[in-house]
């Protein structure tokens, strides 16, 4: 166990609640994901007495997540490319209309369930838009030290809907039938989007021109890539979610086939793992002032493990019961972490396009996981799909220390615009490209090797921030002279490499090579030839 001065200072679990503007936009965002299992439950129902209606149950859960799959990096470009307020404000009221006219069809009888499921699918394609946009609109709301507490109410709310939601879904049906459900979530969905418009950032990230949607899909992905860290966190989450996944996945068959119980009786398991979910939330900022980050995260995955062993061979209700409380703790504590980190490393400018990534890890993990411990169950039986998912979980945790999560403490993620003003001959066309910039560097022979272990950070920055190819060249014809090269796709993916990509980190890198050179290092941009030609013809005759 750490020291308190090892550990981070301690921010309240509901620290950013006390911020106004956070406030309203949590609890708005929370009667839409009530809302959201309400129409979930409000689906299944509808679908429960068609023929074939186990397939189509299970369809209502495709259609709400394939959209995350396929759209979620779409969505993170969307998201980094234009306003994020506006585009959630678009969203939610596009969900509106899709609920009312879910709303009106069901009430008049004319839903059948293809049209469900399509208008299910429309539902999940609003979450997949949603998503990104909002977890990266999170690092405006509150300030950096309270994000991680941030995360975890962000989890709160997700686990609390899922408790409220069903039940009140389940009331409603029974009494006034399924239409009523449809219609409270369009106005959960309407009382979010009213909290964004009322929400007027002062200092509201502005996008002068959008990147090009093809060209910020690209960068999004490069910059995943080519960012060692970011790799971590996703391979982390990984680790965990796959074989944690096997909780949510069989669960249903522990309640029915091992211990008995009806729907009532799995709701009660569901609920357990609610509840050990929000006082894992709760307990997040207590965590973090006694426990380093991979110190808790060998802990959680430990309990996780051990309550697989638990639930896979015990018949007891009570002790799965217990059992479950620490998972649930152990599974918001670990993705809320990672999460938050995410939130933290990633710049403002791909911020939500990293964390759409994140988003198809997180729904893509369990999707995959929860499927390979359904064969390995139908296969081997329930005791050993649970018996292997513990002792992969209990491995993953052991590898916590050999890759570890990165420590973000002291690393500087601040925008940083620290590249000279570009003086050309003539101005290029944004879409002029590829462009090849040359950097030379003049170091001596006792510096080479600081030098060269310098540039190799300085290769990254790169990368991750424009560059398709770099290279580091020795002059032949000098024994001190090294050029750096390296090809961006258009003399706009450069500008935007002056303007913004670049943070207090890359410029740290950057300064440490250059401290090691003689002197300034001369730049060189090379464009296209044909283009060149074209512009400076323009500029002669005008």
């Amino acid at each position: 166990m750490v020291t308190r001065a090892d550990a981070e200072p301690a921010v309240s679990a509901w620290a950013p609640l006390r911020i106004a503007v956070y406030r309203s936009l949590w609890l708005a965002l929370l009667a839409a994901n009530v809302g959201t299992w309400m129409q979930t439950v409000g689906a299944q129902w509808l679908l429960i007495d068609e023929p074939n209606a186990s397939t189509l149950v299970a369809l209502v859960q495709t259609a709400s997540l394939l959209p995350v799959l396929l759209l979620a990096l779409p969505a993170g470009a969307l998201a980094d490319a234009f306003d994020r307020r506006h585009l959630l404000i678009s969203v939610q009221l596009f969900m509106v209309v899709v609920a009312a006219a879910l709303t009106l069809l069901t009430a008049t009888g004319r839903m059948p369930p293809a049209l469900l499921l399509t208008l299910t699918f429309a539902f999940g394609v609003g979450q997949a838009l949603t998503l990104p946009a909002w977890a990266a609109v999170i690092p405006e709301l509150v300030p950096r030290d309270h994000l991680r507490a941030a995360s975890a109410l962000g989890s709160i709310s997700v686990n609390v809907a899922r408790a409220v939601g069903p039940a009140v879904a389940g009331v409603l049906i029974a009494r006034v039938g399924a239409a009523p459900v449809f219609a409270l979530n369009g106005v959960a969905f309407l009382v979010f989007a009213v909290a964004l418009l009322r929400w007027r950032p002062g200092d509201a990230r502005a996008v002068e021109v959008p990147e090009p949607f093809t060209a910020a899909l690209r960068a999004g992905s490069r910059y995943v890539r080519h960012s060692p860290i970011v790799r971590r966190l996703l391979r982390r989450a990984l680790v965990f979610l796959v074989p944690g996944s096997v909780l949510w996945a069989l669960l249903p068959l522990v309640a029915s086939r091992r211990l008995g119980m009806d729907s009532g009786g799995y709701g009660l398991l569901l609920g357990a793992l609610g509840v050990g979910a929000i006082l894992g939330g709760l307990l997040l900022p207590w965590v973090r002032t006694r426990f380093t980050a991979n110190q808790f995260l060998l802990v959680a995955s430990a309990l996780y493990g051990g309550t697989l062993f638990v639930v896979g061979t015990v018949q007891a209700v009570p002790v799965v019961l217990l059992a479950l409380l620490p998972a649930g703790l152990a599974w918001v504590n670990v993705l809320a972490n990672v999460n938050a980190e995410m939130q933290i490393f990633l710049p403002g400018w791909v911020r939500a396009r990293g964390l759409a990534i994140y988003q198809v890890v997180f729904a893509g993990g369990q999707a995959v996981g929860a499927f390979a411990w359904g064969v390995v169950a139908d296969m081997a039986g329930l005791v050993a799909a649970f018996l292997a998912a513990g002792a992969l979980m209990l491995v993953g945790a052991v590898t916590s220390q050999i890759w570890p999560l990165p420590d973000l403490r002291g690393v500087d993620r601040d925008p940083a615009t620290y590249w000279p003003r570009l003086q050309l001959a003539h101005e290029p066309d944004p879409r002029v490209g590829p462009v090849l910039v040359t950097v030379t560097y003049t170091v001596r022979r006792e510096r080479e090797r600081e030098f060269l272990d310098a540039m190799d950070t300085v290769r990254g920055s790169r990368q991750r921030t424009g560059a398709m190819r770099w290279g580091l060249f020795r002059e032949g014809e000098s024994v001190d002279r090294f050029v750096e090269v390296y090809l961006v796709p258009s003399w706009d993916e450069h500008l935007r490499q002056h303007g913004g990509r670049l943070t207090g980190a890359d410029q740290e890198a950057e300064e440490r090579a250059r401290d090691l050179a003689d002197g300034e290092p001369e730049v060189r941009h090379l464009l296209p030839a044909a283009a060149g030609a074209a512009m400076t013809d323009h500029r002669e005759e005008g």
